[in-house]
């Protein structure tokens, strides 16, 4: 397709994904039949087969491979950076596409404060998860589920509307306007990896963009436990705190924080 009718970039960050991308392109192909589109992936000094398993299989791939791994948000702007369409979803390489996007598309353009929409993300048995949550308050860091959205039907996955406006989205899946994104400098690459994609939402919402979730589609996405994610989610938040809190609430949001990694530390044995 002609560069100048791209109309949708797709930006995959990959780091050693080779098991993961043919089902994640597939999926694309699938689902975004009727929307002229481009995938870029940013591939972060993977040991493994994926870049050659896309120049091989996947031509059509824009592929950039960085000789060092950059991280999420550095390697998704860019990504973005070197995206030709208006519109921009970010989307991490281990997931799996399960309908068409196109209302996903509309729904975007449909407000002009709507700066990001989300979609339902099921685990590798397609089993609700929940993509969205709420804004750190120092207290609500005691215990990082205290960030999910409270609402029942995002514990329970029984979704009564089509959309719901929420603080943030997982950066798995990050439907949004390249424009929206060059607006505020994209992800602050003071984050390696986590806690980005909550200050991304939170910085979209200070300049007048909203998060919409939309229960209506889905992906797939296989997250798995991992110890060390518990550490990184407690130093992002930390991070987090040092920029959105004031100082007397960064003080108060670290404490909450230190108990959090105690409690993980002797109690469950994690990090």
């Amino acid at each position: 397709m002609g560069t100048i009718d791209i109309k949708l970039s797709v930006i995959i960050v990959n780091y050693n994904g080779l098991t993961f991308l043919e089902e994640c392109f597939n999926s694309l192909e699938d689902n975004l039949i009727g929307i002229s589109y481009e995938i870029i992936v940013v591939d972060n000094d993977s040991q493994d087969e994926s870049c050659n398993f896309i120049k091989n299989h996947f031509p059509k791939v824009k592929l950039i491979e960085s000789n060092q791994n950059l991280g999420f948000g550095k390697a998704n702007n860019l990504g973005v950076k070197n995206a030709i369409g208006e519109t921009i979803l970010l989307l991490n390489n281990d997931t799996i596409i399960l309908n068409n996007l196109t209302p996903a598309i509309e729904t975007l353009y449909s407000k002009t404060e709507i700066g990001i929409v989300a979609i339902n993300m099921l685990d590798a048995n397609k089993k609700f998860l929940s993509a969205v949550g709420r804004f750190p308050k120092p207290l609500r860091l005691i215990k990082i589920s205290f960030l999910n959205d409270q609402r029942k039907v995002f514990k329970t996955g029984n979704f009564n509307e089509v959309l719901y406006q929420v603080d943030w989205v997982s950066g798995s899946f990050m439907l949004m306007r390249k424009s929206d994104f060059e607006t505020i400098n994209g992800f602050d690459t003071d984050y390696f990896m986590y806690v980005e994609d909550v200050d991304l939402c939170k910085r979209l919402k200070i300049i007048g963009k909203k998060c919409v979730f939309q229960s209506n589609l889905n992906y797939v996405h296989f997250v798995g436990f991992n110890k060390s994610r518990e550490i990184k989610l407690i130093e992002g938040y930390k991070l987090y705190s040092d920029k959105h809190f004031n100082f007397f609430n960064s003080i108060f949001a670290k404490i909450c924080l230190k108990i959090n990694h105690v409690y993980k530390k002797t109690v469950k044995n994690i990090c």
